[in-house]
């Protein structure tokens, strides 16, 4: 597997969200995607979900993969509990207890049982995760998927995306190098000098 961006362009209303991006990612690579605020992370991550389209530019390499993703807002169903969110987007036939188990990775057993509405900002997150880790993926598309995570709850999330993550293509948006180094991931900034500072 191996995916291509070839000079992708952007614009919004006359800001340019992506300017002449280019770069390749291929399986077994984890691929920290480094830049500020407003540099066109987002934009590009989007763009490789199929959720934009490049004004110029091409993105080969998509057809037929499988693709999970976590974007900056928490998308769950906020009325339900954990599991129920958790069955939502499950493909394979798990019960109560192995999804319990596997929810219990990253949140408190006594939890599971809460309606997502009562969740910390940090405790979403963390379910947004579990959900897109549990759903078979050949790309794994993550912006800035530690927000609002502690230390120590950053540091089990990460552990739980590279295990999840062996052998696929994860490339994640991150603010900092710090970020990076959590996942063990290779930085890429196509976002002119700002690695380099």
């Amino acid at each position: 597997m191996y995916v291509e961006l070839k000079d992708i362009n952007k614009t919004y209303a006359g800001y340019q969200a992506s300017n002449h991006v280019s770069f390749g990612i291929e399986q077994g690579r984890l691929i920290a995607l480094l830049g500020p605020s407003g540099s066109g992370k987002t934009t590009i991550l989007r763009m490789i979900a199929g959720l934009e389209t490049p004004d110029s530019g091409t993105i080969d390499g998509l057809k037929n993969l499988k693709i999970s993703a976590v974007f900056q807002e928490d998308r769950l169903l906020e009325g339900y509990d954990v599991l129920t969110n958790l069955r939502f987007v499950c493909r394979q036939r798990l019960s109560d207890a192995e999804l319990s188990a596997y929810a219990a990775t990253l949140l408190p057993q006594n939890a599971l049982s809460q309606p997502v509405c009562e969740f910390s900002g940090g405790m979403k997150r963390r379910l947004s995760l579990l959900r897109a880790l549990l759903v078979p993926f050949d790309l794994l598309i993550l912006d800035e998927p530690f927000n609002g995570l502690d230390s120590e709850n950053r540091k089990k999330a990460a552990a739980l995306v590279r295990n999840r993550a062996q052998d696929k293509i994860l490339l994640f948006a991150a603010h900092t190098k710090e970020d990076a180094a959590l996942l063990g991931a290779e930085i890429l900034c196509p976002f002119d000098s700002y690695c380099s500072v």
